[in-house]
Protein backbone atom coordinates (compact mmCIF):
# COMPACT_ATOMS: atom_id res chain seq x y z
CA UNK A 1 0.00 0.00 0.00
CA UNK A 2 1.42 3.43 -1.05
CA UNK A 3 1.44 6.48 1.68
CA UNK A 4 2.45 10.18 1.22
CA UNK A 5 4.84 10.88 3.83
CA UNK A 6 5.78 14.47 5.52
CA UNK A 7 9.56 14.00 6.59
CA UNK A 8 10.81 16.38 9.21
CA UNK A 9 14.68 16.70 9.80
CA UNK A 10 15.46 18.72 12.81
CA UNK A 11 19.28 19.47 14.34
CA UNK A 12 20.10 20.96 17.75
CA UNK A 13 23.83 22.84 17.41
CA UNK A 14 23.97 24.06 20.81
CA UNK A 15 23.81 21.83 24.00
CA UNK A 16 20.06 22.75 25.55
CA UNK A 17 20.06 22.87 28.94
CA UNK A 18 18.73 19.13 30.92
CA UNK A 19 14.92 19.56 31.32
CA UNK A 20 15.01 17.42 34.12
CA UNK A 21 16.70 17.80 37.81
CA UNK A 22 18.07 14.68 39.44
CA UNK A 23 15.04 14.90 41.86
CA UNK A 24 12.53 15.17 39.28
CA UNK A 25 14.13 12.00 37.16
CA UNK A 26 11.49 9.17 36.99
CA UNK A 27 13.58 7.27 34.26
CA UNK A 28 17.12 5.69 34.84
CA UNK A 29 18.51 5.49 31.78
CA UNK A 30 21.05 2.38 30.80
CA UNK A 31 23.43 1.94 28.20
CA UNK A 32 23.29 -1.69 26.69
CA UNK A 33 26.75 -2.53 26.83
CA UNK A 34 26.45 -5.50 25.08
CA UNK A 35 25.22 -6.21 21.58
CA UNK A 36 21.69 -7.77 21.65
CA UNK A 37 19.42 -8.42 18.44
CA UNK A 38 16.65 -9.96 20.05
CA UNK A 39 16.71 -6.63 22.50
CA UNK A 40 17.01 -4.13 19.42
CA UNK A 41 14.61 -6.21 17.27
CA UNK A 42 11.99 -6.35 20.58
CA UNK A 43 12.07 -2.32 20.89
CA UNK A 44 12.09 -1.27 17.82
CA UNK A 45 8.81 -3.54 16.86
CA UNK A 46 7.05 -3.01 19.94
CA UNK A 47 7.49 0.85 19.98
CA UNK A 48 7.04 1.26 16.31
CA UNK A 49 3.88 -1.27 16.09
CA UNK A 50 1.41 1.89 16.09
CA UNK A 51 3.73 4.67 14.21
CA UNK A 52 4.61 2.68 10.74
CA UNK A 53 7.70 1.35 11.91
CA UNK A 54 8.26 -0.85 8.70
CA UNK A 55 12.02 -0.85 7.87
CA UNK A 56 13.62 -3.49 9.77
CA UNK A 57 10.69 -5.84 9.95
CA UNK A 58 12.12 -8.46 8.12
CA UNK A 59 15.34 -7.79 9.11
CA UNK A 60 16.78 -11.76 10.14
CA UNK A 61 19.01 -12.74 13.15
CA UNK A 62 22.10 -11.79 11.73
CA UNK A 63 20.67 -8.27 10.53
CA UNK A 64 19.98 -7.39 13.93
CA UNK A 65 23.32 -8.59 15.23
CA UNK A 66 25.47 -6.40 12.43
CA UNK A 67 22.95 -3.73 13.16
CA UNK A 68 23.41 -3.81 17.38
CA UNK A 69 27.15 -4.84 17.04
CA UNK A 70 28.07 -1.56 14.99
CA UNK A 71 31.15 0.20 16.31
CA UNK A 72 29.44 3.06 15.81
CA UNK A 73 25.95 2.62 17.58
CA UNK A 74 25.12 2.62 21.05
CA UNK A 75 22.09 2.01 22.31
CA UNK A 76 20.31 3.06 25.79
CA UNK A 77 17.15 1.76 27.58
CA UNK A 78 15.13 3.64 29.83
CA UNK A 79 13.82 1.63 32.76
CA UNK A 80 10.57 3.13 35.08
CA UNK A 81 10.37 1.36 38.32
CA UNK A 82 12.25 -1.73 37.28
CA UNK A 83 10.67 -2.01 33.87
CA UNK A 84 11.99 -1.54 30.68
CA UNK A 85 10.09 1.42 29.29
CA UNK A 86 11.50 2.92 26.45
CA UNK A 87 14.99 3.37 24.28
CA UNK A 88 16.84 5.38 21.97
CA UNK A 89 19.74 4.72 19.87
CA UNK A 90 22.46 6.98 18.79
CA UNK A 91 24.88 6.73 16.14
CA UNK A 92 28.42 8.79 15.54
CA UNK A 93 28.41 10.34 11.75
CA UNK A 94 31.62 11.43 10.21
CA UNK A 95 32.04 15.22 10.93
CA UNK A 96 31.51 14.83 14.30
CA UNK A 97 27.33 14.53 14.23
CA UNK A 98 24.86 12.62 16.41
CA UNK A 99 22.16 11.33 15.16
CA UNK A 100 19.01 10.21 17.46
CA UNK A 101 18.48 7.02 14.98
CA UNK A 102 15.68 5.62 16.70
CA UNK A 103 13.82 6.71 20.06
CA UNK A 104 10.35 5.63 21.75
CA UNK A 105 8.61 4.58 24.89
CA UNK A 106 6.66 1.03 25.12
CA UNK A 107 3.03 1.45 24.67
CA UNK A 108 2.56 1.16 28.36
CA UNK A 109 4.28 4.36 28.99
CA UNK A 110 2.63 6.87 26.63
CA UNK A 111 0.67 9.93 28.00
CA UNK A 112 2.55 10.28 31.29
CA UNK A 113 5.08 12.41 30.51
CA UNK A 114 8.11 9.78 30.37
CA UNK A 115 8.72 10.91 26.67
CA UNK A 116 9.75 14.34 27.32
CA UNK A 117 12.42 12.77 30.12
CA UNK A 118 13.78 10.19 27.71
CA UNK A 119 14.38 12.78 24.91
CA UNK A 120 16.20 14.87 27.76
CA UNK A 121 18.18 11.80 28.51
CA UNK A 122 19.00 11.18 24.47
CA UNK A 123 20.08 14.39 24.56
CA UNK A 124 22.18 14.64 27.29
CA UNK A 125 23.70 11.77 26.44
CA UNK A 126 24.12 12.57 22.41
CA UNK A 127 25.90 15.84 23.58
CA UNK A 128 28.84 13.85 25.78
CA UNK A 129 30.75 13.02 23.00
CA UNK A 130 30.68 17.16 22.28
CA UNK A 131 29.51 16.90 18.82
CA UNK A 132 29.31 19.71 16.26
CA UNK A 133 25.93 18.67 16.27
CA UNK A 134 22.73 16.39 17.25
CA UNK A 135 20.05 15.71 14.95
CA UNK A 136 16.77 13.20 13.63
CA UNK A 137 14.40 12.77 11.70
CA UNK A 138 10.37 12.09 12.47
CA UNK A 139 7.38 11.81 10.03
CA UNK A 140 3.76 12.16 9.63
CA UNK A 141 3.33 8.44 10.51
CA UNK A 142 5.20 8.63 13.57
CA UNK A 143 3.79 10.09 17.14
CA UNK A 144 1.52 12.83 16.90
CA UNK A 145 3.36 14.81 19.72
CA UNK A 146 6.74 13.66 18.11
CA UNK A 147 7.75 16.84 16.53
CA UNK A 148 6.47 19.17 18.97
CA UNK A 149 8.50 17.59 21.30
CA UNK A 150 11.37 17.43 19.47
CA UNK A 151 10.80 21.18 18.57
CA UNK A 152 10.09 21.73 22.84
CA UNK A 153 13.43 20.23 23.27
CA UNK A 154 15.62 22.82 21.64
CA UNK A 155 15.87 21.23 17.58
CA UNK A 156 15.04 23.44 14.98
CA UNK A 157 13.86 21.91 11.65
CA UNK A 158 16.57 22.13 8.94
CA UNK A 159 15.08 19.95 6.17
CA UNK A 160 11.78 18.25 5.01
CA UNK A 161 10.46 16.22 2.25
CA UNK A 162 7.54 14.30 1.15
CA UNK A 163 7.46 11.33 -0.69
CA UNK A 164 5.71 8.00 -1.02
CA UNK A 165 6.30 5.57 1.60
CA UNK A 166 5.16 1.25 0.21
CA UNK A 167 3.91 0.20 3.48
CA UNK A 168 4.06 -3.88 3.56
CA UNK A 169 0.47 -5.06 3.32
CA UNK A 170 0.57 -6.39 6.66
CA UNK A 171 1.13 -3.31 9.68
CA UNK A 172 3.48 -3.98 12.35
CA UNK A 173 0.88 -5.13 15.18
CA UNK A 174 1.52 -6.07 18.97
CA UNK A 175 -1.42 -8.09 19.25
CA UNK A 176 -3.60 -9.92 16.98
CA UNK A 177 -6.69 -8.87 16.21
CA UNK A 178 -8.92 -10.34 18.83
CA UNK A 179 -11.22 -12.82 17.51
CA UNK A 180 -14.94 -12.22 18.17
CA UNK A 181 -17.45 -15.34 18.63
CA UNK A 182 -19.92 -16.44 15.93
Amino acid sequence: MDRLVHDTFLEMTERSQPRFTDRERRLEIRKAETPCPELSRFFYTTVGADWGWYDRLDWDRSRWLTHASRSDLTSWIGHHRGNPAGYFELIQHPKNEIEILSFGLLPTFLGQGLGKELLSAAIECAWQGRPSRVWLSTCSMDHPRALPNYEAAGFTIFKTREGIASLPDHANTLWPESQTAK
